[in-house]
């Protein structure tokens, strides 16, 4: 095992038809809470991982990372909860979320 800090997964968020739903289920179903939600994505919380509920045409299904250089990968966007956070993918395509770790 390494010495070196290691980076931190924030969230994975899955695509769902009804963000509703979606948080109804995984909290009756799960012991989670609530960290967010709107009509278009809602975020719960897990002891070790935040799940995020996106709407297809809203939000793409990805993996959010919590960075102390976010902003390495391009202009940090505002978000309505409060974070800050870049876009990019893996070289493979898969879509990953740089959050500044200073707005979680």
């Amino acid at each position: 095992m390494s010495d070196k800090a290691l980076d931190s997964v924030h969230h994975i968020a899955i695509t769902v038809q009804d963000v509703a739903k979606a948080v109804e289920w995984y909290t009756e179903q799960f012991r989670c809470d609530v960290a967010y939600q709107d009509d278009t994505w809602a975020m719960v919380q897990f002891d070790n991982l935040a799940l995020a509920f996106v709407l297809p045409e809203q939000h793409p299904p990805h993996i959010g990372y919590a960075m102390p250089n976010a902003e390495q990968y391009g202009e940090l966007k505002p978000h309505r909860d409060g974070t800050r956070s870049v876009y990019t993918s893996d070289p493979f395509g898969n879509v990953v979320e740089m959050m500044d770790d200073q707005s979680i």
